[in-house]
């Protein structure tokens, strides 16, 4: 039985340069595509508009995994690739598969024999790490930080402790709305000397990456990160 192939499809991280950011072997693959598994609609009819797909936009079947999705409902969106058809998933910003539900769908395709292409494209969690002077042999990425402004105070004093036990930048991330809230407790209640990278709106025009020292941030006007995409590393 003939299976088709499973594209990992990069998207812009922002209103950016598609052709800056996004080799053309990807928009000409992700163009020839009939079917597509995305994270947000909305933003996917975009990106395709953009990209100006072989078929019209509304001819193009957009099946949805994201954080709603049951597990017990992945297994059917295979059913295009077992009937041989090539598809494409795609994140809502970025690279599938990390921070995003597209691991659990690559799981799934791997125990049936299909193939998983991953495309080359932007990922805001590696930019910034590169960009960051941080530790790029030990890293790991957390995801959110809680929301509670308790817990959330917990959590960065483990963090901060398990930078320093294992000399590892700990990347994480939070909603937009509340970058400003976490930002400020991170200057509250790490030591002086944790550096601490913030990296805003990573490949658009607006770019911000800038590390500094707990005290030399305290002694900096802060960048307003209200509503902007941005990533946190931090390394003590």
């Amino acid at each position: 039985m003939k299976l088709g192939t499973l594209y990992f499809i990069p998207v812009t991280l922002g209103d950016d340069n598609i052709n800056r950011v996004l080799p053309q072997e990807v928009v000409t693959i992700a163009q020839k595509l009939d079917t597509f598994i995305v994270e947000n609609e909305k933003t996917a009819r975009h990106f395709l508009s953009t990209i100006k797909t072989a078929k019209p936009v509304r001819e193009l079947t957009l099946l949805t995994l994201n954080e709603h999705t049951e597990d017990k409902n992945i297994p059917a969106l295979l059913a295009p690739l077992l009937a041989d058809q090539d598809v494409g998933l795609m994140s809502e910003a970025g690279c599938p598969g990390i921070a995003d539900p597209g691991a659990k769908l690559a799981a799934l395709a791997h125990a049936k024999g299909i193939r998983v292409a991953p495309l080359v494209g932007p990922s805001s969690i590696l930019l910034s790490l590169m960009a960051s002077g941080l530790n790029g042999q030990r890293f790991t990425f957390l995801g959110y930080i809680p929301q509670d402004k308790a817990a959330r105070i917990n959590r960065l004093k483990e963090i901060e402790k398990q930078s320093a036990k294992n000399n590892e930048t700990q990347i994480f991330i939070e909603t937009p709305y509340r970058n400003q809230h976490l930002l400020e407790d991170i200057l509250a209640h790490c030591q002086a000397n944790t550096r601490l990278c913030v990296a805003c709106n990573i490949s658009l025009e607006s770019e911000l990456i800038v590390t500094k020292t707990v005290a030399q941030w305290k002694k900096s006007p802060l960048p307003d990160l209200h509503k902007k995409p941005t990533v946190f590393l931090l390394l003590h």
